[in-house]
C-alpha cells in the first residue's frame, strides 16, 4: 500500500513538473514579444502625455508659470566698470606717518648699501615720505628721465629728424657722387620705411629708391659713388666717463648722427656688441640698397663707401629724404627699453636744437638748462653723461621726484608725451618681467616707473595712483649695494606696490 501510494505521488509530481516545464517553455518562447510590448508601453506613455495637450487643449492647472532666470533678463542698468577710478581733486592726500608705516618695513637693502627715497603728492607737491631724499646718488638709467624732459622741451615732441641724400662733389666723367647726410636718426632700418614703427620708421631702401628716381629724372646713367656726412656730431664719439668694458659689452658705442637699429647689428639682440662706426655701417647699407634699386635704371654703385672729409654739404641739391619717428615716440622707446645709445643721441640733438655743437659736453649742458627752465633745482646735480651709464652722475631722489611731477602735473604740457614711455609693472619694457611674484603682484599694471641698474646701483622713479585715487610720484635709489644681491629689486618693487595699495588718509 505504501508502495502504491508512493508510486502515485511520484507520478503526480512528474505530471506537475511537465506542466510547469511546458508553461516555462511557452514563456521563454514568448519572451521577445513580452519585452517588445513593455518597451512600446514605456515609449507610448510619455509620448501620449506630450501629444495629448495638442489634441485636447491645455490642461487646466493652478501651477504658477516658470520664472525666467535673472541672468536671461535685459539689464536695467549698466554694470560698474572694474578698473581705476578717474582722478579726483577731492581724493584724500595720504598721511605721511601712514606712508612711512608702509614703506619703512619693506624698503631695506639686501646686504650692504642704503636706499634713499622721496614720495610726493603729484598735485600739491607735498612731501609724504623722505629718506635722505636730498642726498646725491648715482642714479643709473634714471638719468634718461632728465634727457626725456630736455628733448621734449628743447626739440619738441612732434619734431622729426631727416636723413637726406644730396648731390656730392664733382666726380670723373660718367660718374656722380651722392652724399648720405646724417640728421640725428639712429633708428634707421635697412629696408623700406615702416611708418607704423619707431625703429625702422625711416628705411634706407626707400631712400635708395628715391635717389635712383631723382637720378633717372636727371637722365643720369652710370656709376655712383657714395659718401657719408656725419658732421652733425663733433667732439669725441665716446664719452671718456664710460667704462671700456661697458662699450665692449654693447651697452653703448661711439656716437654718430645716423645709425641702423640704434647702432645694433641685429635689433633683436640687445646684449651683443654694437658696430663701432655706425655711420659707415649705415652708408654701406644705403649703398647696397642703391645698387639693388639702380640695377634696372642703368645706375651702378662704386664698391667703396667713403666718409666726407669734414666739409659741410649744405650747398648740395636734395635727391631724397626720409624722416624719423617723432621725438615723442623716440623718447617713449628710450624709456621703455632704456637704450643708452638713443639717450645720448637725443641729448646731442637737444644741444643742436639750441644752436650748440652736437657734442657730449653740450648735451649735458643742454639737459641742465632745460631742467632749470622748468624750475627744477639743479644745485648739486652732476651730469657725467645723459644716459646714466657713467658712474660720475649725481642726482638726488628729490630731484627725480620733481622731474616725474613735472611730467605728470607740470605746466609744460609737452612733457605729458613721456607718460606712455614709463614701463608698466609686469607688462611692458624693463618692468615686463617684474611684479610677478606674490609680494609685488598687486602692483602689476598700476606702477609705472623708469628703472636703473648698475653693478652696485639700483633705482626706480615713477608714479602710481593709490587706493584712494590720489596720484603719487616717487623715487627710490640704492647705492653701495652688494653686487648680485637678489633682494634689492624686490625691495623697490614691494615699496612701489605698497604705495599702489595705500589707503593712507
Amino acid at each position: 500500500m505504501s508502495g502504491t501510494r508512493g508510486t502515485a505521488r511520484a507520478r503526480g509530481k512528474l505530471s506537475t513538473g511537465k506542466f510547469f516545464t511546458g508553461k516555462l517553455s511557452t514563456l521563454v518562447r514568448g519572451w521577445p514579444i513580452l519585452l517588445l510590448t513593455v518597451l512600446l508601453l514605456a515609449l507610448a506613455l510619455p509620448a501620449g502625455m506630450l501629444i495629448a495637450p495638442a489634441l485636447t487643449g491645455p490642461a487646466q492647472s493652478s501651477a504658477q508659470p516658470v520664472q525666467t532666470p535673472a541672468w536671461q533678463l535685459v539689464p536695467n542698468r549698466l554694470s560698474v566698470p572694474q578698473g581705476i577710478d578717474p582722478l579726483s581733486s577731492a581724493a584724500p592726500v595720504p598721511v605721511p606717518a601712514d606712508v612711512a608705516a608702509r614703506l619703512d618695513p619693506v624698503l631695506k637693502t639686501d646686504g650692504g648699501g642704503t636706499f634713499t627715497a622721496v614720495v610726493q603728492d603729484a598735485a600739491t607737491g607735498k612731501v609724504l615720505y623722505d629718506r635722505n631724499g636730498a642726498a646725491n646718488r648715482i642714479p643709473a638709467s634714471n638719468m634718461k628721465l632728465l634727457t626725456a624732459v630736455a628733448a621734449l622741451r628743447g626739440i619738441g615732441p612732434g619734431e622729426r629728424f631727416s636723413t637726406r641724400v644730396i648731390t656730392g662733389p664733382a666726380a670723373a666723367a660718367g660718374t656722380r657722387s651722392v652724399v648720405l647726410v646724417g640728421g640725428g636718426d639712429v633708428l634707421l632700418g635697412a629696408g623700406e620705411s615702416a611708418e607704423a614703427k619707431v625703429l625702422g620708421h625711416a628705411g634706407l631702401a626707400t631712400l635708395a629708391k628715391q635717389t635712383v628716381d631723382s637720378l633717372r629724372k636727371d637722365g643720369f646713367k652710370g656709376q655712383v659713388r657714395v659718401l657719408v656726412d656725419d658732421s652733425l656730431f663733433s667732439g669725441p664719439a665716446l664719452n671718456p666717463a664710460w667704462s671700456p668694458d661697458d662699450v665692449a659689452a654693447g651697452e653703448t658705442a661711439p656716437l654718430f648722427p645716423l645709425a641702423l637699429n640704434s647702432a645694433r647689428f641685429d635689433p633683436a639682440d640687445t646684449a651683443a656688441p654694437r658696430p663701432q662706426d655706425s655711420a659707415m655701417a649705415a652708408g654701406s647699407a644705403f649703398a647696397a640698397g642703391l645698387k639693388t634699386a639702380g640695377a634696372a635704371a642703368g645706375v651702378t654703385v662704386a664698391p667703396a663707401v667713403v666718409r666726407l672729409d669734414g666739409k659741410p654739404t649744405a650747398g648740395g641739391k636734395v635727391l631724397a629724404e626720409v624722416q624719423s619717428a617723432t621725438v615723442s615716440q623716440q623718447v617713449d622707446l628710450m624709456l621703455q627699453t632704456s637704450d643708452n645709445y638713443l639717450a645720448e643721441t637725443l641729448g646731442r640733438m637737444t644741444a643742436v636744437a639750441a644752436g650748440q655743437p652736437g657734442t657730449s659736453d653740450a648735451a649735458k649742458a643742454a639737459v641742465l638748462n632745460e631742467l632749470a627752465g622748468l624750475g627744477i633745482p639743479t644745485g648739486g646735480m652732476v651730469t657725467a653723461d645723459v644716459s646714466g651709464l657713467a658712474l660720475g652722475n649725481q642726482v638726488s631722489a628729490r630731484q627725480f621726484a620733481e622731474v616725474v611731477r613735472a611730467i605728470t602735473n607740470g605746466k609744460d604740457t609737452r612733457l605729458r608725451a613721456a607718460l606712455a614711455g614709463f614701463p608698466v609693472a609686469g607688462l611692458t619694457g624693463t618692468l615686463g618681467d617684474r611684479y610677478i611674484d606674490e609680494s609685488t603682484a598687486e602692483g602689476a599694471g598700476l606702477v609705472r616707473a623708469k628703472t636703473g641698474t648698475l653693478n652696485t646701483v639700483i633705482a626706480l622713479s615713477g608714479y602710481v595712483v593709490d587706493a584712494d585715487g590720489r596720484l603719487l610720484v616717487f623715487s627710490f635709489i640704492g647705492n653701495g649695494l652688494t653686487p648680485g644681491a637678489e633682494g634689492n629689486k624686490p625691495a623697490l618693487d614691494t615699496a612701489a606696490t605698497a604705495l599702489a595699495g595705500c589707503g593712507c588718509s
